[in-house]
């Protein structure tokens, strides 16, 4: 797990290695044991290195092979890299390191962009071709791993973070009003390849851009799950899938513990996460370290869950650490986990998460964790009220259900400079929902759910958070192949039980009751849900600010609503829309500098 970044020049200058270098420093705490930079010509490297597998310097990048003509930057974990290595060394390959980042090195030399079908992992890369001066940049296919975009005339630069890329200067700051409307729309996600700023893009997930020196460019996508039902599982019944889907938990929880290093569970006490640890001690895991976080309670809203966390704890003899913040942190943390974000996220759990890693990173560096389940099993309550939907009406019907607002609602929130004159989210769902590939209205939700809104909220959540303290965390419920085959289950399975039901159904052998059947949590951070004391006021200073009034983002009369009762005024998803535009405003102020 690391930073990578990158410049690709198109004008017949050299690569500027001072603006590369910048980038660079900017990401160390992803990457706080080694630092490395490249350059040749037109095309410079940099990189910054946490040392999960091959710990030696020969594991270090930019890793260059001057016998095979490529050099690259590599962020993430081929799970599967031991397996590839003997393949390649088979075919004749000589290795100089024991590290999955080689690996990826000799399979793009051998099998092209094509090694990405080959991957089982997470990962983002830039590889470059001494020789012919092509870059490919490649994202893994849920993109767990971020790659941020920066093009003007002439350039192309690349970075695990927005914070790197405007480190690296000359990025157009504008806001970008599809974002801004995706953002309002979507609980903050803002589906690729827009990010707030016009002058930032990202790659989507599943995708490989082939960058020529010309600047000329080719993307493909190389893989999407299919939400339709297979002949193969034709005569399939509850108890085949539920086998079936836990014996690909198995496999993927497996493959998540290679490591040089110790590797933890952020246990939340949750069905999700307790699974990974009954998993793990299922395959004789001893010790097992696990943590969960607390706070105390606030607005009558409990702040911990203790009680589950603790059981699942006892029952598998792990080594857990209750991790309790003190009310008194929660301001401080606030800002610091939105400097952390490459994006503005709105869930409380980001302070969570950033707080949690804090704390775990001095214990281990890897980490197990259970975002995902939720989207790719159906176990959100919009689900169920898209059952017996017309697939001709799936995207109205799910925009009723998950929306934050409507369109007239976004155009009264904002002041005429950043209105649109469409709804360009509507249309967003709508073109997702058009497309083939998903047989039901509830398969078409899931689909949109697991391949866009996982990637840009619970997944960007859990990368910036844990890496902002040099932590790895690794997502078995988003292994490709468990992801693929939960995209085939039949939608009734998933949605049973209150959601989840075909995986709760396939725990009951290895979790207690009390665990499967308790009423779904949260990341509970009572004291942002409920704003008050020191983090309203700090959100009602940003909004308030002398940034704030230059950007005239939100018209006057709807923040004096907002300010009149922080706590009362919620969207269609409960989300609190003082938060929700304060978080927006903080963020822009703390990445302007």
């Amino acid at each position: 797990m690391c930073g990578i970044c990158g410049e690709i020049r198109f004008d017949g200058a050299p690569a500027d290695v001072t603006a590369v270098a910048r980038m660079t420093g900017s990401m160390g705490s992803r990457g706080p044991d080694e630092a490395g930079a490249y350059a040749r010509q037109a095309v410079a490297f940099g990189h910054r290195r946490l040392c999960i597998i091959d710990l030696s310097s020969r594991g270090g990048q930019p890793m260059v092979d001057s016998e095979l003509g490529l050099a690259l930057v590599f962020n993430g974990c081929i799970y599967n890299y031991r397996q590839l290595r003997g393949e390649l060394q088979h075919l004749g390959y000589r290795f100089f390191s024991t590290a999955d980042s080689e690996v990826v090195l000799k399979a793009f030399h051998c099998w092209g962009s094509d090694c990405v079908h080959r991957f089982k992992g997470m990962f983002a890369f830039a590889v470059h071709d001494l020789d012919t001066g092509v870059v490919t940049l490649a994202r893994d296919r849920l993109g767990i791993k971020p790659l941020y975009l920066a093009e003007r005339p002439g350039r192309l630069r690349f970075a695990s973070t927005t914070q790197a890329l405007l480190r690296g200067g000359e990025v157009d700051t504008t806001l970008d009003r599809v974002a801004l409307h995706h953002y309002l729309s979507f609980a903050a996600a803002v589906p690729a390849p827009h990010t707030v700023f016009r002058g930032i893009r990202t790659l989507p997930p599943a995708t490989v851009r082939v960058v020529h020196p010309d600047g000329s460019s080719t993307e493909t996508r190389y893989w999407e799950p299919v939400f339709t039902r297979s002949p193969a599982h034709r005569d399939w019944g509850r108890a085949q899938w539920q086998e079936a889907l836990l014996d690909a938990l198995r496999t993927a929880v497996r493959r998540r513990m290679v490591a040089d290093v110790p590797v933890g569970v952020l246990l939340s006490g949750g069905l999700d996460s307790s699974l990974l640890v009954a998993l793990l001690a299922e395959r004789g895991q001893h010790d097992l370290a696990t943590f969960s976080i607390g706070f105390d309670a606030a607005g009558g809203e409990s702040g911990n869950e203790y009680y589950y966390s603790d059981l699942i704890a006892r029952t598998f003899g792990t080594d857990h650490q209750r991790i309790h913040i003190d009310p008194a942190r929660l301001p401080a943390a606030v800002p610091q986990a939105i400097a952390a974000m490459s994006e503005p996220m709105i869930s409380h759990d980001c302070v969570a998460f950033h707080l949690l890693a804090q704390e775990v990173s001095r214990s281990v560096k890897v980490v197990q964790s259970g975002q995902g389940a939720d989207e790719i099993l159906g176990g959100y309550h919009w689900y169920q009220p898209l059952v017996g939907v017309a697939r001709s009406q799936s995207a109205e019907a799910y925009a009723k259900v998950y929306f934050d607002r409507t369109h007239d609602d976004i155009a009264a929130l904002l002041t005429p400079a950043y209105r649109l004159d469409r709804d360009v989210s509507a249309e967003f769902v709508a073109r997702h929902h058009r497309a083939a590939g998903a047989e039901t209205t509830v398969d078409a939700a899931l689909r949109l759910d697991t391949t866009v809104m996982l990637v840009e909220d619970p997944v960007m959540r859990v990368d910036s958070m844990t890496m902002a303290w040099g932590l790895e965390a690794r997502v078995p419920f988003l292994d490709h192949e468990f992801v693929e085959l939960a995209a085939a289950c039949p939608p009734e399975y998933k949605l049973e039980g209150d959601g989840k039901g075909v995986l709760k159904e396939a725990s009951r052998a290895l979790l207690p009751g009390e665990v499967i059947d308790r009423t779904k949590g949260y990341f509970p951070v009572p004291g942002i849900r409920h704003l008050e004391g020191e983090v309203l006021e700090m959100v009602t200073d940003a909004l308030r600010s002398r940034a704030a009034r230059d950007r005239a983002l939100y018209r006057p009369e709807a923040l004096d609503a907002l300010f009149a009762a922080p706590n009362e005024i919620r969207t269609g998803r409960g989300i609190n829309v003082l938060w929700q535009v304060g978080l927006l405003e903080m963020w822009l102020q703390t990445v302007e500098g």
